[in-house]
């Protein structure tokens, strides 16, 4: 699984490249950094942030940037939760190793019509999208408060378009997955032939999976009768456990378990030998003994690390959640 895996996108950014001078001697070659790194310090991205909670984020690629969708209640000052979009853009200087970026508040009129159709009367939360090659749609599955309340997972299917913008389908619950408890969070295996939620069903949050009968298009199978999940094994705890990511042959996931760093901290899990590994704790670099939430992984073909971006209301943020990112590197 890529982090968007869609079809139209090719990930990227931007590598600023010094060249010589016109004086200098042809050997002079001034790049000393054939890639770049993503430093492993954490940045707040404060072009995006707001005085309010802004979390739960998606990557996009259009346009040669990187786009976010994300979760925000900027706009009822503090109170419902809807979708809002963001752009971030990153410089590294091949002869020096200087890392920047650059974040702000986007108006891309595609991410306007995807926000604009998966708006509710309730609270909006974590949006993931991805392009399925079964049935060629870009999908965009959401958590949205139902009319009772409740936390359910909804989807949004387009076919790719350029040069326009395409119609948006949805949105349509997910009835496969959705009971009378809460669902959230979903993500997809790199093959797309396992998925993965956050339920409450039993009480706590806990991590299921469901397998994808093979072939299968994406829409029809979301659209099923109920069927029960499986928990995942080893990942589990007497905590919350919520937000999966499946990126490559690691599971990164937010828990409030016990042993933590203090409230909700980001964790790992390997998966080797057909099982989940015990989660590892990412440690005093990433966690805080505050809040750290929904944790995305990003990459770039010219970088020799991973980029994380995940929401935090630590102390000395813009004020409530606030988006992060920060350099990481995948276990062996």
């Amino acid at each position: 699984m890529t982090l968007t895996n869609k079809a139209v996108l090719a990930i990227s950014g931007m590598i600023l490249i010094l060249t010589c001078m016109a004086g200098c001697k042809k050997e002079s070659n001034p790049i000393v950094y054939e890639y770049g790194e993503f430093p492993d310090s954490v940045f707040n991205l404060i072009g995006i942030n707001s005085a309010y909670d802004d979390y739960n984020t998606d990557c996009y690629y259009l346009y040669g940037e990187i786009y976010i969708m994300f979760s925000t209640n900027r706009a009822s000052s503090g109170g419902q939760y809807d979708f809002e979009q963001g752009m971030i853009s990153f410089i590294f200087d091949q002869t020096t190793g200087e890392f920047g970026y650059e974040s702000n508040i986007s108006n891309v009129l595609f991410l306007s019509s995807l926000i604009d159709k998966a708006k509710t009367d309730g609270n909006d939360f974590g949006p993931y999208s991805f392009f399925s090659t079964v049935d060629g749609y870009d999908y965009l599955i959401t958590t949205s408060e139902n009319s009772n309340g409740d936390l359910d997972l909804f989807y949004f299917k387009n076919r790719p378009v350029y040069n326009t913008v395409p119609e948006i389908f949805g949105p349509y619950p997910a009835s496969l997955i959705n009971t009378t408890a809460n669902e959230a969070y979903i993500c997809f295996d790199p093959q797309h032939d396992t998925l993965y939620f956050a339920s409450d069903t039993e009480g706590n949050y806990d991590i299921y999976l469901k397998t994808i009968p093979e072939e299968t298009e994406i829409d029809t199978w979301l659209d099923g009768d109920y069927a029960a999940s499986e928990k995942v094994d080893s990942i589990n705890s007497t905590g919350q456990d919520k937000c999966p990511l499946v990126f490559k042959d690691v599971m990164f996931f937010a828990s409030d378990r016990p042993g933590g760093m203090g409230g909700y901290d980001l964790y790992y899990s390997q998966f080797k030998n057909g099982k989940w590994n015990s989660p590892i704790n990412m440690g005093p670099d990433i966690n805080s003994s505050s809040d750290e939430f929904r944790p995305r992984i990003w990459y770039h073909t010219e970088f020799t690390n991973y980029l994380l971006l995940f929401s935090s209301d630590r102390p000395g943020g813009q004020g409530g959640f606030d988006l992060y990112i920060t350099g990481i590197d995948l276990p062996e």
